[in-house]
């Protein structure tokens, strides 16, 4: 990178640590620390919410995955808005009303101790492993311009973000994430503009759809009937519902976000309005990915877009490395030929779109061999997917404007992991350290528990990243580790607010049954992830259907109630 570049760099990421330091000076209250007081706007909770969820993965590897598999990963966010709306007419009010500080508390409520002591488990090794792959993902970013190893900038990027999480609780997390999500949005629309106008050869932007469709990138729906097929519009729908459901309406992540609006009114149009707004957004960040599979087609691209394992796999395999880019120059040249006959071939379409799939799938192939290569030589970063849009921001990008992307990838990562910091250490000091130990929320020395709590988790989710790398496409990976545990999560909570019958140890049994199951199927390979959701919640909740009938009427917590 420039000089400016670097200045831009390290001025954003030091003014939004300074910013956040800032905004969380004297929290000394608990419920200031933990809820701000449930004092927040609308447009807090929502900026908070999608902050929340889309993290650097988002941002970094949703393009890489349209431009390996189309952007039919959109079709994952379908459920999304039928989600939000359950949400805000159901959890939204119970939560409020019971007063809780984590969604778990109020299972103890309803249910009993272990009920609430297993869901908040269950809840913080999901999140603690996830959030060890977002923190990996800005590291991709910091090792990749500064040559660093990659464990090392895991600790840094990590280490960087504990400084105002722990000082600041739930206020500095908030608006810090305001903030972020705002120069977030506006650095990756400048992006695209950009994008469209790296075009070569007084490309338009009609040429570069056209050769974006005739690859099959802008296949945003697709049927299948086949449950392994990953992104289909029943899986999105079905699968997707499930999941958002659990994640925004259980997890502790998020509860967070919409339990510190001013009120219910506030919390549901934050909610709402991310729903409205999210399948947008992510259209948005994926069609960058389709542009760039249009891009690469009149354009030379490299071989594998890691270029230091490229090094690395050049240094042990020189021969063999030389022949697949001798392979690939060629082939690339076929595709450029393919694709400048697609936009000049007039009635002969057929042909000339025929060619360009199978030069494509040339293409395609080679990229296979080099990965074979790299997983022969025992290398942990076998797919190059998250480095596709890295590669466009640093070959592409104008001076300073690649610095500011670098920074905002990272300013994401930052929005999602404070969050889940927060989160699991509320979730483990209520749920685990306070109701054990006997204590109570407000007693004195609890922001200071809080702050020991967050310390531990920022740790755990650090090692946890320096086994990432292994992991592909970051966005599919943690997705599918969210689904192993988000279905028995959302069954709990479904009988707890519409099973009014259900008592504490049949839904507790119904828990451990249900993730027994989602295991097993995704050992299995039996379903696409997304299904694991519907398996989980379903399997609580007709376990606590027939035993409920059976239990003479108790009351219990209902909507409205």
């Amino acid at each position: 990178m420039s000089i400016i570049d670097w200045f831009v760099f390290g001025l954003t990421l030091v003014g939004m640590v300074g910013y956040g330091m800032w905004r969380g000076r004297g929290q000394q209250d608990a419920d200031a620390y933990l809820r701000a007081d449930r004092s927040l706007p609308w447009y807090v909770v929502l900026l908070g919410v999608m902050a929340t969820q889309a993290s650097a993965i988002t941002f970094l590897s949703a393009p890489g995955q349209a431009f390996t598999d189309g952007m039919r990963f959109v079709q994952y966010y379908f459920g999304l808005p039928i989600a939000m709306v359950v949400i805000c007419i159901t959890f939204i009010p119970i939560f409020r009303k019971q007063n809780v500080f984590t969604a778990y508390e109020f299972l103890e409520k309803r249910f009993d101790r272990k009920t609430r002591v297993v869901t908040s488990v269950l809840f913080l090794l999901s999140r603690g492993l996830s959030t060890g792959i977002s923190i990996y993902a800005p590291s991709i970013i910091v090792s990749s311009i500064m040559g660093w190893n990659i464990y090392l900038t895991n600790t840094l990027v990590g280490g960087l973000l504990l400084l105002y999480t722990v000082r600041g609780g739930a206020r500095a997390v908030a608006h810090t994430q305001t903030l972020m999500f705002g120069i977030i949005l506006a650095s990756m629309v400048v992006a695209a503009f950009v994008l469209v106008g790296s075009m070569p050869n007084g490309m338009s932007f009609g040429d570069a759809l056209t050769l974006a469709g005739a690859s099959g990138s802008l296949n945003v729906i697709t049927f299948s009937s086949d449950p392994h097929d990953r992104y289909n519009l029943v899986s999105g729908i079905v699968g997707g519902f499930f999941l958002a459901l659990s994640y925004f309406g259980t997890d502790q992540s998020q509860v967070g976000r919409f339990i510190t609006g001013k009120n219910t009114d506030e919390s549901r149009r934050g909610l709402l309005l991310n729903g409205l707004v999210k399948i947008p957004m992510q259209f948005g960040i994926l069609f960058i990915g389709a542009l760039l599979v249009a891009l690469y087609s009149v354009l030379p691209s490299p071989l594998f877009f890691n270029q230091a394992v490229v090094e690395r796999v050049r240094e042990a395999q020189p021969a063999q490395v030389q022949r697949l880019e001798e392979r690939w120059e060629d082939a690339n040249v076929r595709l450029r030929v393919a694709s400048a006959d697609v936009l000049t071939s007039g009635e002969d379409a057929t042909s000339a779109r025929a060619s360009f799939g199978k030069a494509r799938s040339e293409v395609k192939a080679l990229r296979g061999e080099f990965r074979d290569v790299v997983k022969r030589q025992g290398m942990a970063e076998s797919s190059d997917t998250n480095y596709v849009f890295l590669h466009f921001v640093r070959t592409s990008l104008p001076v300073g404007l690649i610095g500011l992307i670098f920074a905002v990838v990272i300013l994401a990562s930052w929005g999602s992991i404070s969050a889940a910091f927060h989160s699991l250490a509320t979730a483990s000091l209520v749920d685990l350290h306070l109701l054990f130990r006997g204590h109570d929320v407000g007693d004195v020395g609890t922001v200071q528990k809080a702050r020991i709590h967050t310390f531990v988790w920022g740790f755990f989710c650090i090692g946890v990243s320096m086994l990432a790398t292994r992991m592909g496409s970051l966005i599919e990976a943690v997705n599918i580790l969210g689904s192993l545990f988000y279905g028995p999560i959302l069954g709990i909570f479904l009988v707890a607010f519409y099973v009014k019958r259900a008592k504490g140890t049949m839904v507790f049994v119904a828990a451990i049954l249900a993730e027994i199951a989602v295991i097993s199927c995704y050992a299995l390979d039996v379903v696409s992830f997304l299904w694991l959701n519907v398996i989980g919640a379903g399997v609580v909740v007709l376990v606590c259907l027939p035993a409920s009938c059976r239990e003479s009427k108790t009351p219990g917590v209902m909507p409205g109630e």
